[in-house]
């Protein structure tokens, strides 16, 4: 008990929101997010991460935290302008993914807006890179989620892109472990539709050697871009997704 309690200390952390106000129907939400918590400082090594000090944690996840900031930049500029979307959009940035996506199980066990009318998470976790598999055709971003409570959603992502960035849409992670590795598995448990934006591991991930000046700057842009646009079009239209499947956990 005593080890245990010296190593397991209640620490105390919250989950960051903001809030922009639909013009026609602000009940209903999107819920937007990336988680903004990463290794920290490590002072003692381990079997799993051996590595002592600062862990930057350029895209896991501060690529996912700005482009947040980002998208939630835009569409209060649009608001402003007098182009508010129709539904209200949540930005939120959840603590403590890293500790078992705990922040964003405690949002949906603590909505702040009713999980009922939420039309969708949109999360964005390691967008700011190319995997191994993709390094001669970096033009590209996984998507994984988006057909697990909705098969309309998958369908109107793949519309969209081909009508704004042109990415190259990679779904074959949808039926892997991935669904279960970020905040949107807390989502998708509630029969959320959910849209899981990355772009893979590298050699970098979880090491203090995940620093800025590798994030290629213009897909994190492209991929923020067609975020944005599958947003806009999730809060601009007039009927709500089909929820024709129930998410069935694979862990």
């Amino acid at each position: 008990y005593y080890m245990l309690h010296s190593i397991f200390q209640p620490k105390a952390s919250s989950n960051i929101l903001a809030y922009i106000k639909g013009s026609e129907t602000p009940k209903e939400v999107i819920v937007v997010s990336a988680h903004i918590d990463h290794m920290g400082i490590k002072n003692n090594g381990g079997l799993f991460f051996p590595e002592t000090g600062l862990f930057n944690g350029a895209d896991d996840n501060a690529s996912g935290t700005v482009a947040v900031m980002a998208l939630a930049e835009a569409f209060k500029k649009a608001s402003v302008q007098g182009k508010a979307p129709k539904k209200s959009i949540v930005f939120v940035h959840f603590t403590a993914e890293e500790m078992g996506l705990i922040g964003s199980a405690y949002y949906v066990d603590n909505p702040v807006y009713p999980l009922e009318k939420t039309i969708a998470n949109i999360n964005l976790d390691m967008v700011g890179r190319v995997d191994k598999k993709h390094q001669y055709s970096p033009n590209y971003i996984y998507i994984v989620g988006s057909d697990r409570t909705s098969s309309e959603l998958k369908q109107l992502q793949i519309d969209i892109n081909t009508k704004t960035t042109n990415l190259a849409l990679d779904f074959s992670e949808d039926k892997t472990n991935k669904m279960e590795r970020s905040d949107q598995y807390n989502f998708a448990k509630k029969n959320i539709p959910v849209i899981f934006y990355h772009s893979g591991l590298h050699k970098d991930y979880h090491k203090k050697s995940d620093d800025a000046d590798k994030i290629n700057y213009p897909l994190l842009e492209k991929r923020t871009q067609l975020a944005f646009y599958t947003i806009w079009e999730l809060a601009n239209r007039n009927k709500k997704l089909k929820k024709d499947k129930v998410f069935v956990p694979q862990i």
